[in-house]
């Protein structure tokens, strides 16, 4: 069936109104808890910011005191709340306390500290001060062995690190630091710091003093550039330091407000003893007279570097570098290579403890004092051995030229070492008049009192230049002298130390010439000396043959043991002695002619007095005797019997050079040879008896050889006046 299409359809009901509903119940869960955290920041937020934080103060100083492991005091008002993205902090009259064994009470006590801290840099790990107000702040620093007072916790080894600072404003600070291993005890007042839109005054200055190593010292200063330090930036600051009579001034830039590692500095030191800036290090070198000197320091890791050092001390230049550093047992460590171009010899004075003050103002006598009525000369300044204790070092000087005035001298080296107290001087050396001196000096200031071993040695020296330096003709004389000292004294100075000692003293003539005129005035033979002066032969050389002087040294008493020179025409003999510990000298020198001779005294030439005043004395109670003898005679006979007792028949012989030229023992050292002798093989013995035998007959040959030439000269002679 069709359907009508008139019929209308029936209408669908309206749908039901919605029901409103709350937003809060169309979010889910997790947004609802972000949104309650945000609203209880905010909340927290806001009720800080209301009451600043006040509230909180207790809670802070809790904290605070746990964490740093201190007692932790706020006397006055205090804030702690974010404004609006950055900490604010106040507090008035709050206190840090140092641990007990610290001297100061306090590390850190303040009338008022202000600061705002950069969160978002916080929370990058970052920490940074947009700005610092600091009043009336005492800080105490401590540094013990193996601790400080500003590592905080004890579990931790990270010591406190200052924060950025961006700007700041600081009045009133002082800082007292207190470093036990360098012994350094020092007050620094700091200059008021204004901050004014960014900008600071420029110039901060800073003032105090204190001791370091007992020694005083003040110092004063600025820092140039308060804005770029205060941001993180380079620190240019002028520093000067005054010790004594001595100033130290600083100009550089260290790279960070606290950092020094590559700092670029130059350093001017100068006053009236290089020894007084050192002192602040603990460091004890030579005293010297005036100086100023100029050098480039870097601070490298632990280490001060000093470089380009240019300068004077005296009249004598000073170049090189120098390495200062802290060894892990907190003992210094001084590594230097010095050179100078022109030493002056009173300049090299006080390196053996002769008084600066009085080399300056009088010269080479100043190294001579009067006590107990006679002159002294040897140096009496004590070792300083206790402050040798506190530092190590390897030091190399070298010098082109020293300046005496007499002696000439020239490439002096010295090699110094200094291990705990044990001083080494390998080695000693300069040349001399075309020879070399060379000395090993050890001084063990490990023990009390003091021992020194003294070896030196002597090559071949040229007498006749070494006579020039004295204003004294060369003498005629191609003669060279060698030798040997080796003593081992005990005493904190070098009188004590060479007036106490022990061992040898040699040395050797192998050969040369003298002038007649010389030989003669020691034989006192006027018959000789006026007879060549007429005929003009005085400066005709007589050959050296050989020459030993040598002493026994036993507690600072040299015996001669032996003297004697070997030459064409006599044999000079010595003996007595001279004595370190009373610088007194107490020799005799006596020449035997060869040759026959009228008027010759043969009596011994006197050399007494003392090390800085000799006296030489050539009328003997020997040639007193024969003038008496000789007077006598003269009033009982002829005229002629009065020279009688001046008369020299020449019956010595020539001296048996050979053991001299290799090297003649004492006595005693020949007893000791001999108690050996025992224990040489049948073998040994034979050798050495067929050397000896060697050597006789090699000399036996020789005089042979020699007295043919002078009877075939002396028949040449006779023929040529025929």
């Amino acid at each position: 069936m069709a359907s009508d299409p008139t019929t209308v359809p029936a209408e669908t009901p309206p749908p039901p109104p919605r029901e409103k509903r709350d937003w809060r119940e169309s979010l889910t869960w997790p947004v609802k808890l972000l949104l309650g955290i945000l609203l209880a920041i905010f909340i927290a937020w806001l009720v800080l910011y209301i009451t600043k934080g006040r509230f909180l103060k207790d809670t802070f100083v809790s904290i605070a005191s746990d964490y740093t492991e201190r007692q932790v005091r706020v006397g006055g008002d205090f804030n702690l709340y974010l404004n609006p993205f950055h900490i604010q902090f106040l507090a008035e009259d709050i206190t840090v306390s140092n641990p007990a064994w610290a001297k100061d009470k306090q590390l850190f006590d303040a009338d008022r500290v202000a600061l705002q801290l950069n969160i978002w840099r916080l929370i990058f790990g970052q920490r940074r001060f947009n700005y610092l107000d600091l009043q009336g702040a005492e800080i105490g620093l401590e540094r013990q062995e193996t601790r400080n007072t500003w590592t905080f916790r004890s579990d931790s080894n990270e010591p406190f690190e200052l924060p950025d600072i961006v700007r700041a404003a600081i009045t009133g600070t002082r800082i007292h630091y207190i470093d036990r291993p360098l012994a350094l005890d020092a007050n620094i007042a700091v200059g008021d710091v204004a901050a004014a839109k960014s900008v600071l005054q420029p110039r901060i200055p800073f003032k105090g003093g204190g001791t370091s190593h007992g020694a005083r010292f003040t110092t004063s200063g600025a820092l140039t550039s308060p804005n770029e330090t205060l941001a993180g930036g380079a620190n240019k600051l002028n520093l000067t330091v005054n010790v004594g009579d001595s100033r130290i001034d600083v100009v550089g830039t260290l790279p960070g407000a606290t950092v020094l590692e590559n700092a670029k500095l130059d350093l001017t030191a100068q006053g009236g003893n290089l020894n007084t800036p050192f002192s602040l290090l603990g460091v004890v070198i030579p005293d010297t007279r005036k100086f100023r000197v100029t050098s480039k320091v870097t601070p490298v890791g632990d280490e001060w570097r000093f470089t380009q050092i240019n300068g004077r001390f005296g009249d004598s230049d000073l170049h090189g570098r120098m390495t200062i550093k802290m060894n892990a047992d907190e003992r210094l460590f001084i590594d230097a290579d010095l050179n100078s171009n022109s030493l002056d010899i009173l300049d090299a004075g006080p390196w053996i403890g002769y008084s600066p003050d009085r080399l300056d103002a009088m010269g080479g006598k100043g190294a001579i004092t009067q006590e107990g009525g006679r002159p002294r000369v040897l140096p009496d300044a004590p070792l300083a051995s206790e402050s040798l204790g506190r530092f190590d070092a390897k030091v190399r000087f070298k010098a082109k030229a020293v300046r005496t005035g007499t002696i000439p001298i020239s490439n002096l080296e010295i090699d110094l070492g200094l291990d705990k107290k044990l001083l080494t001087l390998k080695p000693v050396a300069f040349d001399i008049a075309g020879g070399r001196l060379t000395g090993d000096i050890d001084l063990n200031a490990r023990k009390s009192p003091v021992i020194t071993d003294y070896d030196i040695r002597l090559t071949p020296v040229r007498l006749g230049r070494l006579l020039q330096g004295f204003d004294i003709e060369d003498s005629g004389t191609t003669g060279t002298v060698k030798g040997r000292v080796q003593l081992r004294g005990y005493g904190d100075t070098v009188r004590e130390s060479l007036g106490s000692s022990t061992g040898r003293i040699a040395m050797i003539l192998p050969e040369g010439t003298f002038w007649i005129r010389n030989t003669e005035l020691v034989e006192l033979d006027i018959f000789q000396y006026v007879t060549k002066a007429l005929a003009k032969q005085l400066k005709d050389p007589t050959e050296i043959r050989c020459g030993l002087l040598a002493f026994t040294v036993t507690k600072g008493n040299a015996a001669a043991d032996p003297i004697f020179i070997d030459t064409q025409r006599s044999v000079i003999r010595g003996n007595g002695s001279f004595n370190f510990a009373q610088e007194s000298l107490d020799l005799s020198i006596e020449a035997d002619s060869k040759k026959f001779s009228l008027f010759s005294g043969q009596s011994p030439i006197g050399v007494g007095g003392y090390f800085a005043a000799p006296k030489i004395n050539i009328i003997s109670p020997e040639l007193i005797k024969r003038g008496v003898a000789g007077v006598a005679l003269g009033a009982v006979a002829a005229p002629i019997a009065a020279i009688v007792a001046f008369v020299d028949v020449g019956e010595e012989k020539d001296t048996n050079c050979g053991p001299i030229l290799a090297g003649a023992r004492t006595p005693a050292v020949r007893a000791a040879d001999k108690a050996a002798e025992g224990k040489k093989t049948d073998a040994q013995k034979e050798a050495e008896k067929m050397a000896e035998e060697r050597a006789e007959a090699q000399e036996k040959a020789a005089k042979k050889a020699k007295k043919d030439a002078e009877e075939r000269a002396e028949k040449a002679r006779e023929a040529a006046k025929k």
